[in-house]
Parts: structure tokens; C-alpha cells; sequence
């Protein structure tokens, strides 16, 4: 069963400056609950730690689309299978909609339990918030990668059937 959550949120940045935030993945902690740790290993792949719904994961994931001050989506490749994007469209001179796109599959009675009260929804929409929090407070980003990724067709969001063709989910820890 294939959880699907949207959501977004405006900041007061320039596009550039919340686009620039978020491809500092190592920074998700910061500002994303759950999330213990994101270790970039290449300018395509990364390695998360995570709590999800109380079970304690971890998983691959490769960026599969980005394109500076639009969007980054990616899809896991190992482990939790999950797959998303996140979409940046200014709406004036310095403010920015930031729209996450997330599908995911609950894995386990805990997690699909985590699933029917929301809870993964619940906190993408208070890691938005707290994104908003981190940005506007510092008013400028930690670093920026600027670089285009392009896995030669147009994704738009990619789905959770993406990961799921990938190695599955064994990124449970015990």
C-alpha cells in the first residue's frame, strides 16, 4: 500500500537561497524530525538514518532529477522504499513556495499503524515548518550545489513503484 503526502509552504527567502538550503542534505537533521543522520556519499547518492513511526531505518537514495532553483527528486535504492520531490517557485522578489512530494510504503504493523494516524504527513509538514524556521532565521544558506541532474527523461514526481524496483527494503535495523 503506497502513502502518497503533499505539502508545502512559503518562505521568505529569494528561491535561490531555499533551493541552495535544501541541497544541503547533511543539514536535514536540523531541521527534520526523525532524521538522525544524511551522509552525502557522491553528488547523486546519499545514505539516511532515520526514525520512522517509533522503528529506527536506513536506506540509499540517489537523486534522480535536479535542476537549480526548481526542483530535486529523488527515489531509495536500498532500504525504506520511498521516492519524492520537493518543487521551488518563487512568488515574488524574496519569497519562495516549497512543495514536497513524497510517496512511501509502511512497512510492518508499526509502521502501517504510524501510517493510519498520519504520522508521516503530520511531520512533513512540521519538517516544512521548521525548514521555514531554520532559512528565515539564518536568512542565507549553508552551502548551495548548483549542479543539474538529468537522468536523460522527464520524471516529473517519482513514485514509490520507482523504488520499489530497486533493491528493496532491507533497511531495517534491528
Amino acid at each position: 500500500m503506497t502513502t502518497r503526502v503533499e505539502k508545502s509552504v512559503e518562505v521568505n527567502v529569494p528561491v535561490s537561497t531555499a533551493y541552495n538550503q535544501w541541497t544541503q542534505f547533511e543539514e536535514f537533521p536540523k531541521f527534520m524530525g526523525g532524521v538522525k543522520e544524511v551522509r552525502q556519499l557522491d553528488d547523486r547518492r546519499m545514505h539516511w538514518i532515520a526514525e520512522i513511526a517509533g522503528v529506527k531505518r536506513e536506506w540509499d537514495a540517489k537523486i534522480l532529477e535536479q535542476v537549480p532553483d526548481r526542483k530535486v527528486a529523488w527515489a531509495a535504492t536500498e532500504g525504506a522504499t520511498n521516492a519524492g520531490a520537493v518543487h521551488f517557485q518563487p512568488v515574488g522578489v524574496d519569497r519562495t513556495m516549497v512543495k514536497l512530494f513524497l510517496e512511501y510504503e509502511p512497512e510492518g504493523a508499526i509502521e502501517q499503524v504510524g501510517d493510519k494516524l498520519h504520522i508521516v504527513e503530520k511531520r512533513a509538514e512540521g519538517d516544512l515548518e521548521r525548514f521555514k524556521e531554520y532559512i528565515e532565521g539564518r536568512g542565507v544558506e549553508t552551502g548551495a550545489w548548483r549542479g543539474t541532474i538529468d537522468e536523460g527523461r522527464r520524471l516529473g514526481t517519482p513514485g514509490a513503484e520507482y523504488a520499489a524496483g530497486t533493491l528493496g527494503d532491507s533497511g531495517r535495523l534491528s
